[in-house]
């Protein structure tokens, strides 16, 4: 199975949004190994610094990229997106005291 991941390349002065490919076991997902050893192929030398968020940072100091952030899972079947926006809006919206009505 191929699991498309949509990322995106922070540079300091600009951000790149690339793909890249992983082939899975049907059912199966990406592990951090799976991610650090597309990006390898890619150029890109990296450890996982945020698992929640999924970012990823260069493990060489002279690296042009600041960082890594995986945006988005494409497995054909079901999407893995996070929306760091509307997570804040959904925080600020909800009520801090969950009390019943």
């Amino acid at each position: 199975m191929e699991c498309i991941v949509h990322f995106e390349v922070e540079y300091k002065q600009k951000t790149k949004e690339l793909r890249g490919l992983i082939f899975l076991d049907k059912g199966k997902t990406p592990t951090e190994q799976d991610f650090i050893s597309m990006f390898g192929d890619m150029g890109y030398r990296l450890r996982l610094a945020d698992q929640e968020n999924l970012v990823f940072l260069p493990t060489e100091p002279s690296a042009e990229y600041q960082k890594i952030r995986i945006r988005r899972l494409d497995t054909g079947e079901e999407n893995y997106q996070t929306d760091g926006e509307l997570k804040s809006i959904i925080s600020n919206l909800l009520p801090k005291d969950t009390r019943p009505i």
